[in-house]
């Protein structure tokens, strides 16, 4: 395994901290095609031998970025008996079981059977996770990519500063078309259009044939695709239309409904950008339907609140937040936000490139360059 420079510093930083922690924990940056999974597997191996009982916790904020962790460990590295892959809720909650059975809420647990915890997608986590985590007096290294967008009305952003940085593209990904093109959004926010490979185009919306496209990528909705825009208005018009395509000609929801959480509940173990579907729904009143769906790795059953559905603003930040503290909310999940999608990748990702008219320009390189990473091996992009 040939390491890049900063990797291979990178590495001797991780492993003299290890040894001799001077804190709690220590921050892993990397932009995408930088070998983060790379090194930290070869870290895995090398604190194997200096420490051959040491147990690590391997966790990722949401359940399917927990799958693409383990997944990529499974290709570089055998996973250690005495190790764990899991998100991060259930590696420091459990839950509390009601009468008949079901679980009515989370707890934290008293400890957690780890030496050392490893964190991916760090910069999605909360700062009241982050202080749940810290309490358990537990050696963390929390890995993330600072070249992403901050989190939404958030001002706590553990990948903001990070300790150690990677920057230089490993060799192996700089023909990768979907690293290229990220690496240009980080340079300069600007992606021409054209054919990138059989699998990365962008289209440009001035081109009457690139909307007939945009259309079929539309009429074509897989469940597996991430439909990517920038503003709350194109999100709820997506999401209208692709539920009418799909037979949903109400605007009500109904089970099999693809349905994104907007609002943490720990109590619940829900997070802010959860992608789920319904299994059931029943209106219980005026305000709220009582709905039963599967969430990442997460059975969710409780109260969410009508209005929020294909509304073009959370009722977490309008004045309506007061009444709705004990009740949860949702929207559809076909289309989502840049913001909404992070933490998270898909196979392909269609994307809406929406310009900001109060952003600067670190702000829209960011934005692009979050959007175009959520791709795994498909992009297509809209735009001009």
């Amino acid at each position: 395994m040939i390491l890049s420079s900063d990797q291979t510093k990178a590495l001797k930083i991780l492993l003299s901290w290890i040894k001799e922690p001077n804190s709690s924990y220590i921050t892993l940056g990397g932009y995408a095609g930088t070998g983060k999974t790379t090194l930290i597997a070869l870290l895995r191996k090398k604190v194997n031998e200096l420490l051959p009982n040491i147990t690590v916790a391997f966790c990722a904020y949401t359940g399917k970025a927990t799958r693409v962790l383990a997944k990529k460990f499974k290709k570089q590295i055998d996973m250690y008996k005495q190790d764990s892959v899991s998100t991060i809720h259930s590696l420091i909650y459990k839950p509390i079981v009601g009468a008949n059975e079901q679980i009515v809420g989370w707890e934290k647990r008293p400890e957690i059977k780890a030496d050392l915890i490893i964190i991916d997608e760090a910069s999605m986590i909360s700062r009241k996770i982050w202080t749940d985590l810290l309490s358990y007096k537990k050696s963390i290294i929390a890995v993330g990519d600072h070249g992403q967008l901050p989190p939404i009305n958030d001002t706590f952003n553990l990948l903001k500063t990070p300790n150690i940085r990677l920057e230089e593209i490993h060799r192996q990904a700089k023909n990768d078309p979907i690293i290229k093109l990220s690496m240009v959004a980080r340079k300069s926010g600007i992606i021409p259009s054209g054919r990138y490979s059989k699998r990365v185009v962008k289209y440009d919306l001035r081109d009457p044939e690139s909307n007939n496209e945009l259309y079929e990528q539309l009429n074509n909705y897989n469940n597996e695709t991430f439909y990517l825009c920038g503003y709350n208005r194109t999100r709820v018009k997506i999401n209208k239309y692709i539920r009418r395509n799909n037979g949903y000609f109400s605007d009500i929801p109904e089970a099999g409904d693809k349905i994104i959480c907007l609002r943490n509940n720990h109590s619940k173990g829900i997070y802010n950008g959860m992608l789920g579907v319904i299994n059931t729904i029943s209106q219980e009143d005026k305000t709220r339907y009582f709905i039963t769906a599967d969430l990442d790795d997460v059975s969710y059953s409780g109260f969410v609140y009508i209005d929020n559905f294909n509304n073009l603003t959370s009722s977490n930040f309008t004045d309506k937040r007061k009444y709705t503290l004990d009740i949860d909310l949702f929207d559809y999940g076909y289309a989502m936000t840049v913001h909404k999608s992070q933490g998270s990748q898909s196979a392909k990702v269609v994307l809406l490139e929406e310009s900001f008219k109060h952003a600067d320009d670190d702000y829209r390189k960011r934005w692009l360059y979050t959007a175009i990473t959520r791709a795994e091996s498909d992009l297509v992009i809209f735009g001009y």
